[in-house]
C-alpha cells in the first residue's frame, strides 16, 4: 500500500466499527407486551432505524419516527425517516419533533420507547420551548456555531430552549425507555449527545447564560428573556440526575470514538506500522491542535522519541473553529492546513484528518490529506497557505491540490478521525 491507501485504508476501519448496521442488532431489546415505538434523531438515524426493521421480530408490533440530515434518509418500511436541517434545524425537523413528541405520550406502560441516538441530532430534534419560535432558534444556532464554542456548550444552551431534549422526551413517556446511542462527543457522556433527549441534564438556564455571555452570543431578546426567566425559577428545569423520572430509562452507548480508533489502530498493526493513539477526546482551536501534532511529529521523525518510526498517531474528539474569515472549510481542513504551514513540507510525514460522518463542517467532504510536497504544490497554484488559513479556507487550499476526501454521508458519526504517518 502507499501512504494514501494507508490513511484512507484506516479512515475505513474506523468507519467500520461504528456501521449502525453492524452494531444495532447486538443492543436490541426483546419485544415487550405492547408495542415498540422507535423515535430518534441524528446523522445515524435511518441506518439504525434501518438496521432495527432488519433484526425485530416480523410478527411484533413496530413503527416509528426517525429525523435525519438531508440527503441522508434510507428506504424503510415501519419507520419513518424524515429529513430535516443541519446544522442550522428548519420546519421540517420542527414538524417532525412535534409529531414524535405527539406520539410517545401515547404509550402505556407494558409498551417500549426505543430511542435512536446520534450525533447531529441537537440540530434535527428541534421544538422549540413556547415563546421561542423556529427563526430565533435558528438565529441563535448560528451564533452559537460561529462563536468556537464547545458541543457541550453549545447544547447546555440548546437543552435549555427545547421542550423536547434535555431528558425532556423521556420524561414524557409512560412506558420504559431505551436508547441506543452512538457517542459524537468527547467524554461519552449521553447528556450531551443530540442534547440527551433521554438523559438527565446536570445544567442549568444560569450555565446557559453565561454561556451566551462567554462567548460573546448575541441571541434574540426571546431567547435571552426565556433563559432569564428560567434561571430566576419562573420555568421548571430540565429533569436533573437523580430523577425518579430515569428509573426507567436506559442509555446504552453503542459506538463510541475509542472503538473507531482501536479498529483503526488494528489496520496499522497489519501493515507493521506501530500505532499510538493519543486519545479519543482531543478538543482545542484546530489550528492550534495542529502545531502540538507538528512538534509531536518532527521529536519521533528526528530523534525517534517517544516512539521509533514508522508510527501512527491516531487520535479523535472535535477541534473547534473560530470563524474570522468568510472561506470555505471544517475544522479537519483547518487542522490539517495549520498543519501543512508548520511542518514546512517535512519528509516522511503524512496526515489524513475527516469526520467520520462524511461532512467536514457543512462542505462536501469528509476532510482532505497532508502530503510532503502539499504545501509546494500549492505555492506553484500561486496559493498562500498563511492568508487562507487566516479566511478559514482550508476547503479551498486541499481542493486545489486534488487532496480532498469525499466520502458522501456515512450515515454515522463518531466524531473527527486523526491520523499521521511518520515513516
Amino acid at each position: 500500500m502507499n501512504h494514501r491507501e494507508l490513511l484512507l485504508g484506516s479512515f475505513q476501519a474506523a468507519l467500520a466499527a461504528a456501521d449502525p448496521l453492524k452494531i444495532v442488532p447486538q443492543h436490541l431489546p426483546k419485544p415487550p407486551k405492547g408495542r415498540t415505538l422507535v423515535v430518534g434523531a441524528g446523522k445515524a438515524a435511518a441506518a439504525m432505524a434501518l438496521a432495527v426493521e432488519q433484526n425485530w421480530p416480523a410478527d411484533a408490533p413496530l413503527d416509528g419516527l426517525v429525523i435525519t440530515r438531508y440527503q441522508h434518509g434510507l428506504l424503510t418500511n415501519r419507520i419513518t425517516v424524515i429529513e430535516a436541517g443541519h446544522p442550522v434545524p428548519d420546519e421540517s425537523g420542527e414538524k417532525a419533533a412535534q409529531e414524535i413528541s405527539r406520539r410517545v405520550k401515547t404509550l402505556a406502560v407494558n409498551d417500549l420507547l426505543l430511542v435512536l441516538v446520534s450525533g447531529g441530532g441537537s440540530a434535527l430534534l428541534s421544538l422549540p420551548v413556547e415563546g421561542i419560535s423556529m427563526n430565533e432558534l435558528k438565529a441563535t444556532t448560528q451564533e452559537l456555531l460561529r462563536c468556537g464554542a464547545p458541543i457541550q456548550k453549545m447544547n447546555t444552551v440548546r437543552k435549555h430552549l427545547s421542550a423536547i431534549q434535555g431528558g425532556k422526551l423521556a420524561a414524557a413517556c409512560k412506558a420504559p425507555v431505551m436508547a441506543l446511542v452512538i457517542s459524537d462527543v468527547t467524554g461519552d457522556d449521553p447528556t450531551h449527545i443530540a442534547s440527551g433527549p433521554c438523559s438527565p441534564d446536570p445544567s442549568t438556564y444560569q450555565d446557559a447564560l453565561e454561556i451566551l455571555k462567554r462567548y460573546e452570543v448575541t441571541a434574540p431578546k426571546a431567547v435571552v428573556e426565556h433563559l432569564t426567566r428560567g434561571a430566576k425559577g419562573a420555568i421548571p428545569e430540565t429533569p436533573k440526575p437523580g430523577s425518579k423520572i430515569f428509573k426507567r430509562v436506559e442509555n446504552r452507548m453503542i459506538a463510541t470514538a475509542q472503538q473507531s480508533l482501536q479498529a483503526a489502530a488494528r489496520f496499522f498493526i497489519g501493515h507493521d506500522i506501530h500505532p499510538a493513539i493519543l486519545g479519543d477526546s482531543v478538543t482545542g482551536e484546530a489550528r492550534e491542535v495542529a502545531k502540538v501534532y507538528g512538534a509531536l511529529a518532527r521529536e519521533i521523525k528526528q530523534h525517534g522519541l517517544p516512539w521509533e518510526p514508522p508510527v501512527a498517531l491516531i487520535s479523535g474528539g472535535e477541534c473547534t473553529v473560530t470563524v474570522r474569515g468568510n472561506g470555505r472549510g471544517g475544522r479537519c481542513a483547518e487542522f490539517l492546513l495549520s498543519l501543512a504551514i508548520d511542518l514546512n513540507g517535512a519528509e516522511g510525514i503524512c496526515a489524513l484528518a475527516c469526520d467520520t460522518d462524511g461532512i467536514d463542517g457543512s462542505e462536501d467532504n469528509a476532510g482532505a490529506m497532508l502530503m510532503p510536497d502539499s504545501l509546494s504544490r500549492a505555492q506553484k497554484k500561486k496559493l498562500h497557505a498563511g492568508k487562507l488559513l487566516e479566511n478559514n479556507d482550508g476547503y479551498g487550499f486541499f481542493s486545489a491540490i486534488g487532496e480532498l476526501v469525499v466520502t458522501g454521508p456515512t450515515r454515522t458519526n463518531v466524531n473527527d478521525y486523526r491520523v499521521m504517518l511518520i515513516l
